[in-house]
């Protein structure tokens, strides 16, 4: 098990480029397997959940080639269904929540697909039912073993069909786009997620041969086509790294420049931080973050506390809500962070009350944040990463926080940021990472 020594209060200084998308990767490599002419695909970020996913395609008999770096080519042509109900295959795909949406372009194109339970971070409830309730409305038949926890569906020939999502999942949407692709006839998915991911999913799709309109929009036309073709695709840089680079940035009273961002793609994330008092300045796509002496929490207009709650998107990523919370422990003011998606999200703030943060956890969706704006430091502390989104920032924390502190456990933020002690040593940081 790795840790990090962080030795903080140190301010950084410097450029910093973001990683490519890691929520965007998983779903464009499970929509390589929808041909089996070639697809190829740049600024993969190296990061565990992504490098498990390709090694675990490679498994299933997809010809993998490391082009350069974060370049990949991918070609299904010859896919081992069998290799699908061994035990190495569960075992792999058990380990990654990201896998479950191998099952729509397997469905599409062979007719069939199988999946263990994924994993993924532990953060509460995290239902699939979206999914295979959208593959049954296609004509697929839908089964799942409790006793091996393995869910399989089944449908040579689907039609499609209107469905109304009864949320707009971000994956089940990825899923059920990739199944329908190749369904007989028009499918029309209201309350379809929309995030910029998705977006980028359709595009590459309709390159290859789909027809997708609607797109950026809750309400999606699928006409289904015979079969998808080879492409090129490039990812975005990953939207939850900015937004981890913005907060961290103030909060160690740094002055950073975080390079090529896809402004146009970060949405509501800019504004929220400058309601937290964060200034910004947009430089071209870049995004310039000055030194901050202090930073004043706004509240709203009739003058009560400020509210920042997750919401599907063009709303807040509930994946930015931890690095909000622990960014308000030193800004001037109070806030109420509302995580409304995951209810084991907030329960790491137990660790920045110990590093003398002024939190109050309300239940287990809502915590109310009082600033100490920077008049006192957070202490330095042991602590261990629960899940991706808390160990950023509680490495935020650490970074801030005046002295040694050490996190525990620093493979679920290797799951989700690439090099990251590396990259932020670059920026003045010290980080050590002891294996």
């Amino acid at each position: 098990m790795a840790t990090f020594e962080v030795k903080g209060g140190v301010p950084l200084h410097g450029e910093i480029i973001p990683q490519g998308a890691k929520n965007e990767a998983l779903q464009i490599l499970c929509a390589t397997l929808l041909t089996p002419e070639k697809v190829t695909v740049h600024n993969i970020p190296r990061i565990v959940d992504v490098m498990q996913l390709i090694e675990l395609l490679r498994r299933m008999g997809v010809q993998v080639q490391e082009l350069g770096p974060g370049s990949y080519s991918f070609e299904a042509r010859d896919i081992d269904l069998d290799y699908l109900r061994s035990e190495d295959y569960c075992q792999r795909a058990s380990r990654l929540r990201g896998s479950v949406m191998i099952i729509g372009p397997l469905l599409a194109r062979f007719g069939q697909g199988f999946m263990p339970k994924p994993g993924g971070d532990k953060i509460g409830r995290r239902r699939l039912d979206t999914h295979f309730i959208g593959f049954q409305k296609l004509g697929a038949t839908f089964n799942f073993d409790t006793d091996t926890n393995y869910y399989s569906v089944e449908g040579k020939n689907l039609q499609g069909t209107y469905m109304l999502l009864d949320e707009a999942s971000v994956t089940g949407t990825a899923n059920i786009v990739m199944a329908a692709v190749l369904a007989h006839g028009t499918t029309t998915i209201y309350n379809a997620a929309c995030e910029p991911y998705l977006q980028q999913l359709c595009k590459m799709l309709n390159r290859m041969g789909a027809r997708i309109s609607g797109i950026a929009s809750n309400l999606l036309t699928i006409e289904g086509v015979e079969e998808l073709h080879g492409t090129e695709h490039t990812l975005l840089p990953d939207m939850i790294e900015v937004g981890s680079f913005i907060g961290m940035a103030a909060m160690t009273q740094s002055e950073i420049t975080i390079k090529n961002v896809s402004y146009e793609n970060l949405g509501i994330i800019p504004a929220q931080f400058a309601r937290m008092g964060i200034q910004f300045e947009q430089r071209g796509d870049d995004i310039y973050i000055p030194r901050h002496e202090s930073y004043q929490i706004e509240s709203f207009i009739d003058g009560s506390i400020m509210t920042i709650a997750d919401a599907p998107w063009p709303g807040l990523t509930p994946d930015l809500l931890s690095v909000f919370l622990v960014v308000a422990t030193q800004a001037k003011g109070a806030v109420l962070i509302h995580q409304k998606m995951f209810e084991s999200r907030l329960f790491f703030v137990d660790k920045l009350i110990d590093m003398g943060a002024q939190i109050i956890l309300c239940d287990p969706h809502r915590a109310t944040v009082i600033g100490h704006n920077h008049q006192i430091r957070l202490r330095p502390t042991v602590m261990s990463s629960p899940d991706i989104r808390a160990g950023v920032a509680l490495l935020i924390a650490a970074l801030s926080a005046d002295g040694r502190s050490v996190i525990q456990n620093v493979e679920q933020i290797d799951r989700g940021y690439q090099d990251i002690d590396g990259r932020l040593n670059a920026l003045g940081a010290r980080i050590r990472r002891i294996d």
